[in-house]
């Protein structure tokens, strides 16, 4: 086959064969095909777009470029989540121990943070000694004896990805919907799963922040999931303020742990017990998604999912006693509080903006080599549509530098937007897509 010639036949809007993609796919992972090529390619896939069809088919062209995890000696269902990621998004750490605690099986390959939202491997990492650069092996014993795993993703699963990512982020055709869904599904796809949960994020702070742009990317999700066979349940969440109040890598195991002993009420909780309920029912481990959040509910109150937590953080390596007397880790040099200029309803948060200042912190990564501090963070205390007082706190910013405190008043300060009339609060699941 001709490169050149199926670069022109993409940028013209014609569609590309399977055994087209399956050979541009092939032929870049092996260097047969250079960058600068490569690169066209990518672009007039951003112009022009791709069918279902093309979609499934570079999904699979990129899925097999590695291994497929098999799990078939694992008797039962195996299910995972994704979420498109946001400001305070510390659901993975929730839903893993809840949905392997009703029986589920659970094997989760995460990212890291880059940007403005965090990532869940730099928030286990938080966790002293936690291991998630584990082999397939440690993996699949890990996954048998506890029923869920947290691993990043490895050399063997989904080269192509990996390859084709760092090439659209240079490109700027990172945005493309089909290769969004290419690269998110063939990564999920090889962890052997039988279904997936999807957490399509839209607002201030997440990646689409239109929701209709959300939907479609929710249904190129769902679409290509079906076109492997696997169950999938799409949920589009709100993200035009933080999820929960902790925002940082350690604050977020925190608030993880809070949410696991019950102790902590709110939008966190509503969220994880809602997918948890919907990982489950498609886990065959209730006969609706209702039951299925009934049984998340049951599992959190019980304590069978904080035990579950524990079990999977010793198979990780992690040191439990950090998990059960979270007041010993080790605090950030500067503490400040931020106070209300003004009283007036909260009206709305630039999401984004919080994220940033979190990352201005030392919480997340400007670039790939930047280093984390686990320490850093902010707990943000309001919420839309809280009537505040002058002089409430806001807001607690937590960093080794004043320098970086300042830097994240100042964002967190414009990010903030109060009216003199009451406000909605905003709906936490706004669509839910089979």
């Amino acid at each position: 086959m001709n490169t050149v010639e199926l670069i022109r036949k993409k940028r013209d809007d014609d569609v590309l064969s399977k055994d087209e993609i399956k050979f541009l796919i092939s032929a870049y992972t092996k260097n047969k095909i250079p960058d600068y090529q490569f690169s066209s390619l990518l672009m007039a896939i951003y112009l022009k777009g791709m069918n279902v069809e093309e979609t499934s088919y570079l999904t699979e062209a990129m899925l097999y470029s590695g291994k497929v995890i098999n799990l078939n000696f694992l008797k039962g269902k195996k299910i995972d989540k994704h979420s498109t990621g946001g400001v305070g998004d510390k659901t993975s750490l929730i839903l893993a121990p809840i949905v392997a605690a009703a029986g589920v099986y659970v094997p989760m390959i995460s990212g890291r943070g880059l940007g403005h939202t965090g990532g869940t491997l730099d928030k286990l990492e938080s966790i002293p000694g936690f291991r998630t650069n584990l082999s397939l092996t440690e993996y699949k014993a890990a996954l048998k004896k506890c029923g869920a795993v947290l691993i990043g993703q490895t050399k063997e699963i989904a080269p192509a990805d990996k390859l084709i990512y760092s090439l659209r982020d240079v490109t700027g055709t990172v945005e493309s919907i089909p290769l969004i869904t290419a690269s998110i599904m063939s990564k999920k796809l090889a962890e052997g799963i039988d279904g997936l949960v999807l957490d399509i994020k839209t607002g201030s702070g997440a990646f689409m922040q239109k929701e209709k742009d959300a939907v479609r990317l929710a249904n190129s999700l769902i679409n290509t999931a079906k076109s492997f066979d696997k169950k999938v349940i799409g949920f589009i969440t709100d993200m035009n303020q933080p999820l929960g109040n902790y925002i940082g890598n350690w604050f977020e195991v925190y608030e993880s742990i809070k949410i696991l002993r019950s102790e902590s009420p709110g939008d966190l909780l509503e969220l994880s017990t809602i997918l948890s309920g919907a990982m489950i029912f498609l886990g065959k481990k209730a006969s609706s998604l209702k039951e299925g959040i009934k049984i998340s509910q049951q599992l959190i109150a019980s304590g069978k999912a904080y035990e579950k937590f524990l079990e999977i953080i010793e198979i990780q390596g992690g040191d439990v006693s950090y998990i059960e007397k979270p007041e010993k880790y080790p605090k950030s040099k500067i503490v400040e509080k931020i106070r209300s200029k003004a009283d007036g309803y909260l009206s709305a948060i630039n999401n984004f903006e919080i994220g940033m200042a979190a990352l201005e912190l030392g919480a997340g990564r400007m670039t790939k080599e930047d280093k984390i501090d686990p320490k850093a963070g902010i707990i943000f205390f309001a919420k839309i549509g809280d009537f505040i007082k002058k002089g409430d706190i806001l807001a607690e910013l937590h960093s080794s530098s004043q320098v970086k405190i300042e830097n994240a008043k100042e964002k967190v300060y414009s990010s903030l937007t109060l009216t003199s009339t009451p406000v909605k609060r905003p709906k936490l699941v706004k669509k839910i897509i089979y």
